[in-house]
């Protein structure tokens, strides 16, 4: 019986310490709370740094505990203070922010210079040129489509056969070709805009050239045809006509039209 009577009276003593040591006491410490609220957010009141002086100076705690640091109560060590580290980081986080918003400013802008730089050099973007869209692109039509258009159009078969017979046909086309590649390299090499705008105003400038000299040979070729047979018709009603010494009317009109196409 007395064995089980220790046992209990021992389990009522330590049930009795662990609720004794559970109820742990607030730190109500005024000199710890002051430097708590020095340190964290109120202000660096030299009137808080306790223990004080006292009657006299007399108070010899004030002397135990602030004649080891004379100098810490007249120097703000709060970290968010104007001068405190946490201040002074926050500034410079700010700082750095708007650093960083102004490089970022900076490399936006020459992204964007650079962006318009490379739109404006390289000849893949030439066909989107508001300028070659609304302008050039409608006076090179026949020119870029010189395949699917025949040159020809609108003229007549002796006409035709004609200009195919005496080369001004061939001479036309290769013209054509030629003017064609020149577009096509100024509109893919990698240019300064105006100066493949300018490339455009010079080509199109030739191409109205060629397309005018084109229509004069086919209206001389044309004239020319008729005038022959006109004179064939004369010579065959009128057999008295005698044919003059030299060249025939063929053949010079033949030597006019080679020497047109020069």
């Amino acid at each position: 019986m007395k064995i089980p009577l220790i046992i209990w009276l021992g389990l009522l003593l330590l049930s009795i310490t662990e609720s004794k040591a559970q109820n742990v006491k607030r730190q109500t410490d005024k000199h710890i709370v002051h430097q708590q609220e020095r340190m964290v957010f109120k202000q660096w009141d030299r009137k808080k740094f306790t223990p004080t002086k006292g009657f006299l100076g007399l108070n010899y705690q004030y002397w135990l505990t602030w004649a080891w640091h004379p100098n810490y109560p007249k120097t703000d060590l709060r970290p968010l203070s104007a001068a405190g580290p946490q201040t002074q980081r926050l500034l410079m986080v700010a700082a750095m922010k708007n650093t960083e918003e102004a490089y970022k400013l900076h490399a936006d802008t020459l992204r964007n210079t650079a962006l318009s730089e490379m739109v404006n050099y390289a000849g893949v973007a030439s066909v989107a040129d508001p300028l070659w869209q609304l302008y050039y692109r409608h006076e090179f039509s026949p020119l870029i489509d010189g395949q699917n258009v025949d040159p020809m159009d609108g003229a007549e078969a002796e006409v035709r056969d004609y200009l195919t017979r005496t080369g001004v046909k061939e001479w036309y086309l290769e013209e054509s070709r030629a003017l064609a590649e020149r577009l096509d390299a100024a509109r893919t090499t990698n240019l300064d805009r105006g100066s493949r705008i300018m490339a455009y105003h010079r080509m199109l400038t030739e191409y109205r050239e060629l397309s005018t000299l084109w229509e004069a040979k086919k209206n001389r070729a044309k004239l020319y045809l008729s005038l022959t047979k006109a004179n064939e018709k004369a010579k065959v009603s009128d057999p008295s006509i005698a044919v003059p010494t030299g060249k025939t009317d063929r053949q010079i009109a033949d030597d006019i039209l080679s020497k047109s196409k020069l």
